[in-house]
């Protein structure tokens, strides 16, 4: 088995929760220091040998859960769960321990949201 056969690919959703976001106000409330230091944060993420960089979704407000029951679809407001998720990345490693240690990274995780 070759190195890239052994490594698997994990599906980090992340949930902004109360995750100050920019132009909220919990994010105004931060210093521009601490805005800064989130960025970066992010950004040295993003240099993760295996990570896909992450790609933003939109406001759970926007979204639609569409289902088909009985051949008929139906479309409803809003996101499937309760609190919808606000970004992803796939993250390509040898073990579920090295994406839980990277998932432990992102600032939302720390921040008031959580990562799935």
């Amino acid at each position: 088995m070759t190195e890239q056969e052994a490594k698997m690919k994990f599906v980090l959703l992340v949930y902004q929760g109360s995750t100050p976001v920019p132009s909220s106000d919990r994010w105004q409330a931060l210093s521009e220091a601490e805005q800064k230091a989130i960025y970066a944060e992010y950004a040295e993420l993003n240099k993760t040998e295996g990570l896909a960089p992450g790609l933003p979704l939109g406001l759970p407000d926007a979204a639609r859960t569409v289902q088909v029951r009985n051949g008929k679809t139906h479309v409803k407001n809003g996101t499937y769960l309760a609190e919808g998720a606000a970004g992803y990345s796939v993250y390509e490693a040898d073990s579920m321990e090295s994406a839980i240690a990277l998932a432990a990274r992102i600032p939302a995780a720390r921040l008031g949201g959580a990562v799935e």
